[in-house]
């Protein structure tokens, strides 16, 4: 059994530690606050850009699968693209390993080779240490990024796709679904699938539209909705990667304060557990220090 000091310096160090995640925890609750406003406000554009894209994609005269190099799926795959969404510090649970288990699961199973463009250093070191091909890699984004922090990430998967360098692009990212609820997932990115949503990254945000009913709504558009599609569909191809950047966010923010609120529970069960043992350690010391005195009694008479 520890000796009462022993005790007694794990009950300080425990404590210490619980002041740390104490304060970790109010801090991720509050950029979980922020971060879930962000994403709520965010989601209503995001479903009505999707909207404009499909009624575009949907007019007569227009080609949805030829329209735009974005939209236009390949015939023959022979290179993927995975955008991998985690988080560039730890302390928040399960959060990085799941996004990163479930985007090892796709790539096992898709038949194609798979380069990974990494968000996040946690995601980036994991990848890189079981082997995966990192062929690039982003961090230090702020807790609340900016469209324009998020464009770069965006241009690279358009750039490649758009050259070749690989046919079709995936994003893993946690979709947020409330403070105790995140659901990690893969979804495509590109080509884009305006009528074909259900495989769409964010794609959950947009209310049901009926692709047969778009097309009978006939509008006139200025410029027409082919040059429209041209300047509409890689910005909004960048729009669905900065909204999973947002959830992946508030996922990573909300899963960190669960995790330190966790911790500091623990801790104070550990710390009443550990009074306990320290209570009976100097009640038995106690007791052994009578013994002594009374046996040192008894010797001398």
């Amino acid at each position: 059994m520890a000796t009462e000091r022993e005790l007694n310096k794990r009950i300080r160090s425990i404590r210490n530690i619980s002041q740390v995640t104490s304060a970790l925890a109010a801090v991720s609750a509050a950029k979980a606050s922020k971060a879930q406003h962000q994403v709520m406000a965010t989601r209503a554009y995001a479903g009505k850009a999707y909207q404009i894209l499909i009624n575009l994609a949907s007019q007569p005269g227009v080609d949805a699968n030829s329209a735009h190099p974005l939209l236009t799926a390949k015939a023959d795959i022979k290179q993927s693209a995975v955008i991998l969404i985690t988080g560039d510090r730890g302390l928040a649970g399960a959060y990085n390993a799941n996004v990163v288990a479930q985007t090892e699961q796709f790539i096992r199973a898709i038949p194609t080779p798979v380069q990974v463009i990494a968000v996040g250093r946690k995601g980036r070191d994991l990848m890189i240490r079981r082997g995966y091909n990192v062929s690039a890699a982003f961090d230090g984004l702020a807790d609340e990024p900016l469209f324009i922090d998020i464009s770069p990430i965006a241009r690279v998967a358009i750039e490649d796709y758009l050259r070749g360098d690989v046919d079709d692009v995936f994003i893993a990212y946690t979709d947020f679904i409330s403070l105790v609820n995140r659901i990690p997932k893969v979804k495509q990115l590109l080509p884009l699938k305006p009528l074909d949503l259900e495989a769409m990254a964010v794609s959950e945000y947009v209310e049901h539209i009926d692709a047969a009913g778009a097309t009978e709504l006939v509008y006139d558009y200025e410029p027409s909705p082919a040059v429209l599609l041209d300047t509409i569909v890689p910005r909004f191809t960048e729009l669905q990667v900065y909204q999973a950047v947002l959830e992946a966010k508030a996922s990573e923010h909300s899963a960190r304060m669960v995790a330190m609120n966790n911790a500091t529970d623990n801790a104070a069960d550990l710390i009443d557990f550990l009074v306990l043992e320290r209570n009976k350690a100097r009640q038995m010391s106690i007791t052994s220090e009578i013994l002594d005195i009374v046996g040192g009694a008894e010797a001398l008479t």
